[in-house]
């Protein structure tokens, strides 16, 4: 697997699906930045259907709505019905996650942790996603919300180090020395 962020204003992201999966993956998908994900369902429940607003498709896509898409995740519908989309999908070119279907599966949602524009994730490959979970937990706590500020003051830093023409090789040793002159990566041990 090839780790990326990707940036959902350069990409169209879908999710298919008509249940609580759905609902939580769109939720991830517009906490990520993909505002303008578009549901695809059927069959949804109600929050789905809330969460998606505008941006909902009464039925599951053809192959017209797959050709422009870029990421699609399947979830939440039979399995049938979500082997013949990713077969489609696939076929079209779009990258295909049908969750917990490793076979079907061109990525893996990982675990992540936000704390403003730092990103943390982890990935066992989809072959143990409770790990991952667990992992995840344990940086939430090595990682708590104060990460936000410090990494957009860390931003401010160097970009006014940049102005002065600072090399990146400076700006990093500045950096990794107020790291450590602050503490900032002295985690709690984990039990």
């Amino acid at each position: 697997m090839i780790p990326i962020a990707l940036d959902p204003k350069y990409a169209r992201v879908a999710v298919a699906g008509n249940g609580p999966l759905a609902l939580r993956r769109l939720r991830a998908l517009r906490v990520a930045g993909a505002d303008e994900a578009l549901l695809f369902a059927d069959a949804p429940i109600p929050e789905l259907l809330a969460e998606a607003g505008l941006y909902r498709l009464p039925e599951l896509p053809n192959d017209a709505d797959l050709a422009h898409l870029h990421v699609l995740w399947i979830v939440d519908v039979t399995a049938q019905a979500a082997q013949d989309l990713a077969e489609r999908a696939r076929a079209l070119r779009v990258l295909v996650n049908f969750e917990d279907t490793p076979a079907f599966c061109d990525f893996h949602s990982v675990a992540e942790v936000r704390r403003g524009d730092l990103l943390l994730t982890v990935s066992t490959n989809g072959a143990a996603p409770g790990l991952a979970g667990a992992i995840r937990r344990n940086l939430e706590g090595c990682f708590a919300q104060e990460w936000a500020g410090r990494v957009a003051e860390i931003a401010a830093l160097r970009e006014g180090w940049r102005a002065e023409g600072l090399g990146m090789p400076e700006a990093a040793k500045r950096i990794n020395a107020l790291v450590d002159e602050r503490g900032w990566l002295a985690c709690p041990k984990s039990k």
